[in-house]
């Protein structure tokens, strides 16, 4: 799967300046709005629920420099599958079952990108049809939401693998016992290996994009 990057390439090599155009508007969305919304998130529920350890690390917020990666930011350019700078959490800190407490907090960030995958649709769905017709403008608008949708769809289901750190691992650890969730904290230590070797290797396409593209038609009525 390509990212925004390679997606923005593409347009200019091929002639098709609409594709570029767009490529770069979803990049510079993505990772300037829908990163730091997705840890945002995680940041505003662990606070909810009684640990402000985000708050105070400068977490809870909307500045994207506060929670980009540079590895994950490059590698979801390229292939279109990254991640942010994970928000810490102390666990022992939060309210109620730790386990399922920690499970919401991580439940958090997939939920925001697939209410940014609606908001993005909506967007398509009222602006799209009140478009002039075969316009620079209604093609890079077009094109460039459609990418939207699909890489938070991407973004989402990409965050629910359960392998340490994504938050999959976490929500998986709430409902297993209590050896299975000891061998998934185990896992930590060589989670980012896992899940690099995972997104280059083409292992998350057939698993992540048929899905993500399911569920970007229906939400855009394509």
């Amino acid at each position: 799967m390509n990212g925004p990057l390679l997606q923005l390439i593409q347009g200019i090599t091929t002639g098709r300046p609409d594709i570029a155009l767009a490529g770069l508007i979803v990049g510079i969305l993505l990772i300037l709005i829908c990163f730091p919304v997705h840890e945002f998130s995680h940041a505003l529920v662990a606070s909810l629920l009684g640990d402000d350890t985000a708050r105070q690390m400068g977490r809870l917020t909307l500045n994207p420099l506060a929670h980009l990666d540079p590895i994950g930011s490059v590698l979801f350019l390229l292939t279109g599958f990254g991640w942010a700078k994970p928000v810490p959490v102390s666990v022992h800190r939060l309210n109620g079952n730790t386990r399922t407490s920690y499970a919401l907090v991580s439940l958090a960030g997939p939920v925001s990108n697939v209410l940014l995958a609606i908001i993005f649709a909506l967007l398509f769905r009222l602006l799209v049809p009140i478009l002039p017709a075969s316009t620079m403008l209604s093609a890079v608008l077009t094109y460039g939401l459609e990418v939207a949708v699909f890489l938070n769809m991407i973004l989402a289901l990409f965050n629910l693998i359960p392998v340490p750190p994504l938050d999959g691992s976490r929500i998986l650890a709430a409902i297993l016992p209590d050896t299975g969730a000891f061998i998934l904290d185990q896992l930590e230590r060589y989670g980012m290996f896992i899940v690099l070797l995972l997104s280059v290797s083409g292992v998350l396409s057939p698993l992540i994009v048929g899905p993500a593209t399911s569920i970007a038609s229906l939400l855009l009525g394509t």
